[in-house]
């Protein structure tokens, strides 16, 4: 046990306590009573630094359990004392609330009706059936794999979105991928590589590789086809995702200060213990579309035909467009496409990063989805999805607008016991989720956190299969946005099919340019590069990414 930590401060102060006025009990009954409160106290501490349940029990002994008081008092109490971040919304501790019900087994229902003002601009809904269906079966799949894959991965449609080793501590990866094993879903590594916790529990992996090559990189930090092949043949690495750019920090890069590359984190990483670690802000292997379509045939040959795809959030949409270009001109198509939102979380990121830069995720899966549909190409490629999803209706939403799974990083997180404390840059995440302090990890019990994630998952797709018989159907992917309606102003409601805009099969193959967007940046892209071609000039008319 850490005696020296200050956080056991309370702690601390109740043995001492406990020892004067046990020593002064003899002269009074005050005395006496004094000692027993406080030697109760001690006890209570003792038992918190000793009970698997709540994190925050294990890191701060006796001070712990003032959070868990406000759990018993009325809503109002909970809703504003509970939550340790100041900056939640009302919305963000509701989802939050969802999450910890689900994952903990407690009843998910709600009395008094709505809490949302159903007159608010962009309220949603789905619209439900008069002969709504029964579903047996909750765990909704998707095959993964085009025609040039051998191995195709049935994915759940809920699955870990990335978070890497390093950025969270052994303990929650190992809870994680317990429980993506359980539940027979996909644990993203994220791009910190695959470390001895991802494998230990032996869930299903899809390895997240990044423009530092992690654990695929030879010693000048350039991508090794030696070291590729060595993880990407494992039987629990079931697809490959190369990451592009992330919605938090879309266009940055990061580095790791060599302090704290530990043994673990160099091992899972392929570097040396102590260097600094750096991700560069672009891919080295590749520098145009077409090397870049090159470069997932290449994974693919050498993994063995398992899947493999790319993560991005969108950017310039001629960009965007290029890759597309580039598809056709190849005849290379990924085995999936996974959009990240701008408002996807990060451990940590500069400010004008996490709030201004990156597309939000409904516009950039619009466009990603109209663009395959448009190039005649939806049919080869799935579309996963990420960015603040968390609740039943966030998924069903997600996968009318054109997903064909989803994946969670937040809600995963709650489900571990993370109370948005925003402690992730500094090492002092309270609940062992966020951190490398092997004391501060101690706190998150994997078995106890594992069968959360597991629990969360699970009654997730059950919400989901819920709302998807109230529609009158009997799998998530058969929704549309002819399903979901949203409210555009005080008197006018719209389904989300005649808000936006959709593509039909081949438009821009048989140059039907519907939308402006792709009347201006379709031109302009080029397979042969990033970069706009300089000699097409820009149409007249207003810009928009969906219209």
């Amino acid at each position: 046990m850490p005696w020296f930590a200050v956080r056991y401060t309370t702690f601390w102060f109740a043995v001492l306590a406990t020892a004067v006025f046990a020593f002064l009990a003899p002269r009074g009954i005050g005395w006496l009573i004094a000692a027993l409160v406080f030697g109760a106290l001690t006890l209570l501490g003792i038992y918190d630094q000793f009970q698997r349940r709540h994190a925050i029990r294990r890191n701060y002994p006796i001070l712990g359990n003032l959070r868990f008081m406000f759990e018993l008092i009325r809503p109002e109490i909970r809703q504003y004392f509970l939550e340790d971040d100041t900056n939640a919304t009302p919305f963000s501790r509701n989802q939050r609330s969802i999450v910890y019900q689900r994952a903990k087994q407690e009843l998910d229902k709600r009395p008094f009706g709505t809490q949302e003002d159903v007159y608010e601009r962009r309220y949603e809904w789905i619209n439900h059936s008069l002969a709504p269906v029964h579903i047996e079966n909750f765990d909704f799949r998707v095959a993964i794999g085009g025609p040039d894959c051998s191995q195709p991965y049935s994915a759940s449609v809920l699955n870990i979105s990335a978070m890497s080793f390093g950025a969270l501590s052994g303990n929650a990866i190992l809870a994680l991928n317990t429980g993506a094993r359980k539940g027979n879903f996909a644990h993203d590594t994220g791009e910190g590589g695959i470390s001895r916790y991802h494998r230990q529990p032996g869930g299903d992996l899809i390895w997240n590789i990044g423009s530092g090559y992690f654990g695929c990189r030879d010693d000048n930090g350039d991508f090794s086809e030696q070291a590729f092949v060595a993880n990407a043949t494992r039987p629990q690495v079931r697809m490959i995702e190369i990451k592009l750019s992330q919605g938090a920090k879309p266009g940055h890069g990061g580095i790791l200060p060599g302090p704290k590359v530990t043994p673990e984190i160099a091992e899972a990483r392929g570097v040396l213990v102590g260097v600094d670690c750096n991700s560069p802000s672009a891919h080295s292997a590749f520098g145009t579309p077409i090397g870049l379509m090159e470069f997932v045939a290449r994974l693919r040959r050498l993994s063995g035909g398992k899947p493999v795809g790319f993560k991005l959030c969108i950017g310039h949409p001629w960009e965007w467009f290029a890759i597309v270009k580039a598809m056709l001109h190849t005849g290379i198509t990924p085995d999936f496409v996974v959009v990240d939102g701008a408002e996807g979380g990060t451990g940590a990121a500069p400010v004008e990063f996490v709030d201004h830069v990156g597309v939000p995720l409904q516009d950039g899966l619009l466009l990603v989805h109209n663009t395959l549909v448009g190039a005649g190409l939806r049919d080869r490629i799935r579309v996963g999805a990420s960015g603040k999803i968390i609740t039943a209706f966030d998924i069903a939403r997600t996968m009318a607008m054109g997903a064909d799974w989803c994946n969670s990083a937040r809600g995963f997180m709650f489900a571990l016991g993370c109370i948005q404390a925003q402690s992730c840059h500094n090492d002092r995440c309270p609940t062992g989720v966020a951190t490398q302090d092997p004391l501060r990890q101690r706190a998150l019990v994997v078995e106890d956190k594992a069968e959360r994630v597991y629990n969360f998952h699970r009654n997730t797709l059950r919400a989901v299969s819920e709302l998807v018989s109230a529609a009158g159907l009997d799998h998530p992917g058969k929704l549309g946005p002819e399903h979901i309606v949203r409210r555009v102003s005080g008197n006018e409601v719209r389904l989300l099919a005649g808000l936006f805009p959709f593509l039909e099969p081949g438009d821009l193959l048989e140059g039907r340019m519907r939308h402006e967007v792709y009347r201006r940046y379709w031109p302009m892209a080029q397979a042969e590069s990033f970069a706009p071609a300089a000699d097409v000039p820009h149409p007249p008319g207003a810009d928009s990414l969906v219209a």
